[in-house]
C-alpha cells in the first residue's frame, strides 16, 4: 500500500534570506569528509561551480565562515569545514528531525479532520518560499539615508570595510521603513557587474569593491569571474571572454567590481 505521509523540505532562512536546505548541508557533509570541494560536489551530486556557488551564499549569509580553504599540509590543501560550520550541521540535522515530527503531527490532526487531501497543506508551504536568481547578496545595517525629490539613496554597511548603495523610490523607501540602522539585504545580479583592474580609473558608479580574484568559471561565450573581497565575503561578475582577455585576469589578481546604485535591490524582512 502506498504511503501517504508527507516529507518534508526543512530550510534555514535568515533575516536576509535562504541560508540552508538539504543539498547545502549534504555539500558540507561531503566536505568535511572528502576534504575537497571537487570531490564533494561529485557526491552531491553539484558540478564545481554551483558548489563553490553555493559555499559563497553560505559564507557571505553567516556570521562566520562555514568553509575555508586549507594551505599546504600532506595532501597539498584543499577545503575545509570550520568548527563553526561542523556546529551549523549538527544544529540543522537536529532541527530537521524535529520539523518533520511536527510534519507528521499536522498530517495526522488533517486527517482526523476529514481532510481527503493532505498534500494540500504541502503546496500550500511550498507556495510561500521565495528565492531570488541574483548571485550577490548583502546584508547589513542601512548607515546613510539621502531623500531626493524621487529616489532615496541608501547605503548599507555590509561588513566593517565595505558599504553598497542604492536607489530606492520614495514609495519603496516608505513600504520598507527606512531608517539609519534597519537592516536590510542587497541582491545585485552578476551580468549589472562590470570588473577593472585601473585604480586611477573615475568612474561615476556608487559601488566599486575591490578584491582579489579567487575563481574562473570560463563558458563557450561568457565567463564567471569570482572575487573575494577583504572582509571574506565574495561578489560576482558575468562577463564576456573578450573582455576576460582585455582584462589579463587571473586566479591572484586585484580588481574591482563596479555596479551602479539603480542595479540594486532592496529588501526588508520584518
Amino acid at each position: 500500500m502506498k504511503s501517504n505521509r508527507m516529507i518534508g523540505r526543512f530550510g534555514v532562512d535568515l533575516e536576509a534570506g535562504s541560508f540552508l536546505g538539504d543539498t547545502r548541508i549534504r555539500l558540507l557533509e561531503a566536505i568535511e569528509r572528502c576534504g575537497s570541494i571537487s570531490q564533494a560536489a561529485k557526491e552531491v551530486p553539484l558540478s564545481y561551480k554551483a558548489a563553490w556557488d553555493a559555499v559563497d551564499a553560505m559564507n557571505n549569509l553567516a556570521d562566520q565562515a562555514l568553509v575555508e580553504r586549507a594551505v599546504g599540509g600532506r595532501h597539498g590543501g584543499g577545503t575545509v569545514l570550520t568548527d563553526y560550520g561542523r556546529q551549523v550541521v549538527k544544529v540543522y540535522r537536529a532541527m530537521e528531525a524535529e520539523y518533520q515530527l511536527a510534519l507528521d503531527r499536522v498530517a495526522a490532526s488533517l486527517g482526523q479532520a476529514g481532510d481527503d487531501d493532505p498534500q494540500s497543506l504541502r503546496r500550500l508551504m511550498r507556495s510561500v518560499g521565495v528565492t531570488t536568481s541574483a548571485r550577490n547578496q548583502f546584508v547589513g545595517p542601512v548607515t546613510s539615508l539621502r531623500a531626493g525629490d524621487v529616489t532615496y539613496e541608501v547605503g548599507i554597511r555590509f561588513d566593517g570595510q565595505n558599504e553598497i548603495v542604492a536607489h530606492v523610490s520614495r514609495e519603496g523607501a516608505e513600504q520598507m521603513r527606512l531608517n539609519i540602522g534597519r537592516e536590510l539585504h542587497a541582491w545585485v545580479n552578476s551580468s549589472a557587474v562590470i570588473l577593472s583592474t585601473d585604480e586611477g580609473m573615475r568612474l561615476s558608479a556608487r559601488n566599486q569593491l575591490w578584491g582579489e580574484v579567487v575563481r574562473i568559471h570560463e563558458g563557450p561565450v561568457a565567463v564567471d569571474v569570482v572575487l573575494s573581497l577583504p572582509a571574506g565575503r565574495t561578489v560576482s561578475a558575468i562577463i564576456t571572454r573578450d573582455a576576460l582577455k582585455e582584462l589579463g585576469l587571473r586566479e591572484g589578481y586585484r580588481a574591482c567590481a563596479i555596479f551602479k546604485a539603480s542595479s540594486v535591490m532592496l529588501s526588508a524582512f520584518d
